[in-house]
């Protein structure tokens, strides 16, 4: 079976495969238009779109990013298998997540101008240790809202109790996750209504487009922060910008937008109390060789595969 391996990564397959490494930059070569696999990190969206005119043979295309919305938009045939990287970047993500929550809601941006301003910030202390403001500046006792509580969220969750945190889900049905009370999306006003820290795992689909609008943020406690590591087709940008502005958000935190590159003139640079990272929660799949061998050794089986989102 012959497998395409993107060069934007460095995989090490074990199972019986033809391993032809290709340039995601550029078309597939002629002589391996007949690869049965696809393996997908970094490549363009018309560089996928020609792929998928190109390859007449193929029976999957494995992701390596946690989401396959890209693939899924490219136009492979119905019969084609298309898998995502979920769980690859369970532990990257989540750790980036707790980098950007702890950034809000410890203020670094404020700490950081203040740097680059050569000057002592006398005023965050008070304003940390002071009896009206204090429980702003920390993680105990806050209530931390993940929504889109999957793999990411299961290995963020724990962390953010450990140092004393409430931390609940949103998701399409309500339930326990991994010890974690999971509300159902009907009832997220209630849910908003009580939190302190917001942060989105959500995937980019039509359903999600715009979700964080100015709806959310009004429905949000006076104050709280908004961290978004899922993706940024689900911000309404300018309501964010406007919850910033406004004060009813006291800070946020993205590492991910609609534009990207973000371009040097986008508003966002601009917004107030927001750190934006760019686009690197992700970026290092952890065991992406391991997922290919299973999957590639299940297709040949004629098994179910591992994080397959279609058919």
């Amino acid at each position: 079976m012959k497998i395409l391996i993107p060069d934007t990564i460095d995989l090490t397959l074990t199972g019986d495969v033809e391993a032809v490494v290709y340039d995601v930059r550029s078309e597939i070569p002629v002589e391996h238009r007949d690869a049965e696999v696809l393996v997908v990190w970094h490549n363009s969206g018309a560089q996928l779109e020609q792929a998928a005119r190109d390859l007449p043979r193929l029976r999957l295309v494995q992701a390596l990013a946690s989401g396959a919305d890209v693939v899924l938009r490219s136009g492979f045939a119905e019969t084609v298998r298309i898998c995502s990287g979920r769980s690859l970047h369970d532990g990257p993500v989540a750790e980036h997540a707790l980098t950007l929550i702890l950034a809000a809601v410890r203020r670094l941006d404020v700490l950081r101008d203040a740097q680059g301003d050569h000057r002592w910030d006398d005023g965050f202390n008070v304003a940390q240790t002071a009896s009206a403001t204090r429980a702003d500046y920390t993680l105990a006792g806050a209530r931390v809202t993940i929504w889109g509580f999957g793999s990411i969220a299961t290995t963020l969750a724990p962390v953010l109790r450990t140092l004393g945190a409430d931390v609940q889900g949103i998701a399409r049905s309500a339930g326990d996750r991994a010890g974690f009370p999971v509300h159902a999306d009907a009832d997220v006003a209630a849910v908003l209504a009580d939190t302190d820290v917001l942060v989105s795992l959500i995937p980019a689909t039509p359903d999600t487009a715009d979700l964080f609008d100015a709806r959310v943020f009004d429905a949000l406690r006076p104050g709280a922060a908004f961290v978004n590591v899922g993706r940024g087709a689900t911000v309404d940008e300018a309501a964010l910008i406007a919850a910033l502005e406004s004060g009813r958000l006291r800070a946020a935190a993205i590492d991910v937008a609609k534009a990207e590159p973000l371009p040097s003139d986008d508003p966002l640079w601009e917004a107030p109390n927001l750190l934006i990272t760019p686009h690197v929660a992700g970026n290092r799949p952890v065991g992406a060789s391991a997922l290919i061998d299973d999957n590639v050794a299940r297709l040949a089986a004629g098994d179910d595969l591992v994080n397959q989102v279609r058919p």
